[in-house]
């Protein structure tokens, strides 16, 4: 008679049956934990531990080492270290600079931390024939030579993350695809789009207090990290003041009922998705642009003989504008009366899917004025001015959709936004969120890449978030004299239209702040001072976690 090893804890039991139940793990699975040495990872690997007997898994501890703490964060991968070795589990570290990434990429160190974190795991998810190679893996880290392949990889993501995750998208402003918070599982795809190794959170049915009652009860130490109770990051508000609030004032089971809703807001996105992948390829026709016809890598013919005018581009400048990567340069059109006899979903899905495969960043309200434009009697022929340079043309079938024509320099519109401090403000032609946060002095400073960092006395007026326009100078560290915006933004060999809506931040008449820059030295905080931290990422992007 075969025995079988049964859980003791009551919270292991029911983990058991929620794996199961989502088919998560499975029998023969080698599934790496990663742990970053807090309680939700911890936990999360002690009862995968008393598990892995029950469920026919391999064990190991996967550590990622985000070097933002210094000493402190060493600290922690030595923990989690000593943590496999007392279990007897194979231990694959690896670290990287996440400040420095978040500088070169103009990101928040959430998003650069995010970054390089899962390229890791992806990197281990890719290991094939026992062989590591670097290549593989995508971002500038410290990785250590592994002889590791691994079925999946298993995150400590809780139901308090799922509900955090939720309310902050839905305070951010988003659609269904936001609303579905954090997936249960991604799927890791190569360089050719062919499935390898998943990620898994089996724990986004728990809340975290029961972990922490389940590591109580076993004595199993944790570690802290400081920076989780930083309320200058808005999801340790979210999570500190917020949803206590609503558990107490309105609902004490408000995080269930964000998950739920999160649970349902996947199935209907999936369900749309699969809607939509059939609408790209039959309402909706592409076509190569007239402007296009001609050059090479379009078609055969030989490169067409463009009048010359006052705004046109020469040829190697052309070129290299349709050689930077990016979305297809297609021309797309729906038929007008399907589109405006269908629901107002459906019209809202398809306008979001072309923009989406065109690379035009359209918010709701971009999609709304489409509507009411493709609405609109009046003759053939009219335009309507979108982001990025596109156009739309109304006909009496069809709505067009043109690419800018990348001959010609394009007048892009300015634009302007107040940034309050604290706060942030979406720029959509950019596709960008960019937040002022107050750091206080003291040891919180050196937490920070100071070229991020403003002295928050010596700004002269509230802040503006704008494209640079002609003119504008700025002095950043490192350089002898201020210098046009322009001339930087060439010797970065950046594209347009890129270029023309590069941000920037003036604070009164002064240019303060320019993206992928660092500070100028007069205006930079030192740790005695009250500062204003500038960071940004994308506008689509799903939080760090």
């Amino acid at each position: 008679m075969v025995r079988y090893h049964v859980p003791v804890h009551p919270l292991a039991e029911r983990l058991l049956a929620h794996i199961r139940r989502e088919e998560l793990l499975r029998p023969g699975d080698r599934v790496g934990v990663a742990v970053s040495g807090g309680i939700d990872s911890v936990a999360l690997l002690r009862l995968l531990i008393e598990l892995r007997q029950e469920l026919g898994i391999v064990l190991s501890v996967v550590h990622f080492n985000h070097q933002l703490r210094g000493a402190e964060s060493d600290a922690d991968q030595e923990f989690v270290a000593e943590l496999a070795r007392k279990h007897g589990l194979e231990f694959y570290s690896a670290s990287g600079d996440v400040a420095r990434q978040a500088a070169e990429e103009h990101s928040s160190v959430e998003a650069a931390a995010r970054e390089l974190r899962y390229g890791f795991f992806h990197h281990l998810l890719s290991e094939e024939d026992g062989t590591s190679e670097a290549a593989a893996f995508p971002t500038p880290i410290d990785l250590p030579p592994s002889q590791v392949h691994l079925d999946k990889i298993a995150t400590g993501h809780t139901l308090d993350d799922q509900a955090e995750t939720v309310l902050m998208r839905m305070i951010r402003g988003t659609g269904l695809r936001g609303l579905g918070g954090i997936h249960p599982r991604l799927v890791g795809e190569d360089e050719d789009g062919e499935s390898h190794g998943e990620i898994v959170r089996p724990l986004l049915g728990m809340r975290r207090h029961e972990l922490q009652q389940f590591l109580g009860d076993l004595k199993q130490p944790w570690r802290e990290d400081p920076t989780n109770a930083d309320s200058r990051f808005t999801r340790n508000r979210v999570r500190k003041l917020v949803l206590p609030l609503l558990e107490r004032e309105f609902n004490p089971t408000v995080v269930e009922n964000f998950a739920e809703l999160a649970e349902i807001a996947r199935e209907e996105e999936d369900y749309w998705e699969n809607e939509i992948s059939g609408w790209l390829g039959t309402v909706v026709q592409w076509s190569q642009p007239e402007w296009t016809r001609g050059l090479p890598g379009f078609d055969s013919q030989p490169l067409v003989q463009i009048q010359p005018s006052r705004a046109q581009l020469p040829e190697a400048e052309l070129l290299e504008r349709l050689e930077q990567p990016g979305p297809a340069i297609m021309n797309a059109s729906v038929s007008r009366p399907w589109l405006l006899t269908e629901p107002k979903a459906v019209q809202r899905r398809v306008l979001k899917a072309i923009g989406e495969k065109a690379g035009i960043p359209l918010e709701f309200k971009h999609i709304e004025h489409i509507l009411r434009f493709a609405a609109e009697d009046g003759p053939s022929g009219k335009e309507l001015s979108l982001p990025l340079g596109w156009k739309i043309v109304r006909e009496a079938e069809t709505v067009l959709f043109l690419t800018p024509d990348l001959r010609r320099q394009e007048r892009i519109p300015d634009y302007e936004y107040s940034l309050p401090v604290p706060g942030s403000v979406a720029i959509p032609a950019l596709g960008l969120v960019i937040e002022a946060l107050l750091v206080g002095p003291g040891s919180q400073i050196a937490e920070y890449n100071r070229q991020h960092l403003l002295r928050a006395e010596l700004l002269p007026g509230p802040l503006t978030v704008r494209n640079w326009r002609a003119g504008d100078r700025f002095w950043p560290a490192h350089t002898k004299v201020p210098k046009k915006i322009k001339e930087f933004l060439q010797e970065r060999h950046v594209a347009q239209p890129e270029r023309r809506l590069w941000p920037v931040i003036a604070s009164g008449d002064e240019i303060v702040w320019m993206r992928g820059f660092p500070a100028p030295i007069r205006l930079r905080a030192e740790a005695q001072d009250d500062a204003v931290l500038i960071q940004e990422w994308p506008a689509s992007e799903q939080d760090s976690i």
